[in-house]
């Protein structure tokens, strides 16, 4: 990565640094759009002075480059913290809200509470399920964040790899939905999964399933 992409991937963070807040942490999530499996969030806290390179938008990242940046982001950041949030609850408090839930618990597992959340996106709540460590730290929402700060990038790649492990771990239990290659998503296969062989325990049944269209329909 170069020092002037480098610069611009940490312009968000210098800024609250500037401020006076000793540490933050950036947050995302993976799984909002998928027709089954949980939604996960990511909470990475970052010092100032650490960096690795590489790190992006984990959708513009092969497979086997986010495995890797995975290792070094557990191993190098100050904290991770990982909330999972499953079909069950999606259904039940719909898939916003589950989202915020996720985030609030990746927040309240950092080992210790962050003075600024970058958070991807362009909106938070501060309260949802009554989390500790998701109230009353101030926060900025960043449209399009995983691109645009180091420490939301890193949570990206967090959430994304921890939820793909788990998807594939549900291929296995569920075989014939091909969960380990579209990990959820809508695709054409995963649509014609659910019409050949139903539903299966891990769909969200508050989501839309339409019948996939045959050619020329």
């Amino acid at each position: 990565m170069t020092s002037e992409r480098t610069r611009s991937m940490l312009r968000h963070e210098r800024k609250i640094w500037r401020g006076g807040a000793a540490s933050l942490a950036g947050v995302d999530e993976a799984g909002r759009g998928p027709l089954a499996g949980p939604v996960v969030a990511a909470a990475v806290l970052v010092t100032p002075g650490f960096f690795i390179s590489g790190v992006d938008d984990s959708k513009k990242l092969s497979p086997g480059r986010r495995e890797e940046l995975f290792e070094r982001i557990m191993s190098e950041a100050s904290g991770v913290g990982v909330g999972i949030v499953d079909h069950s609850v999606i259904d039940e408090v719909n898939i916003l809200n589950a989202t915020f839930r996720a985030m609030h618990q990746a927040i309240a597992r950092l080992p210790v509470q962050p003075g600024h959340l970058l958070i991807d996106g362009n909106r938070f709540r501060e309260e949802s399920d009554g989390s500790p460590g998701a109230r009353r730290i101030p926060f900025t929402t960043i449209v399009h964040g995983d691109g645009e700060s180091f420490a939301i990038a890193a949570a990206s790649i967090v959430a994304k790899v921890t939820r793909d492990r788990i998807m594939r771990e549900y291929d296995r239990l569920y075989p014939g939905y091909g969960f380990g290659r579209h990990k959820g998503y809508p695709t054409l296969q995963h649509r014609q999964a659910i019409t050949r062989l139903g539903l299966s325990p891990i769909h969200r049944r508050s989501f839309t399933f339409s019948r996939p269209h045959s050619r020329g329909s």
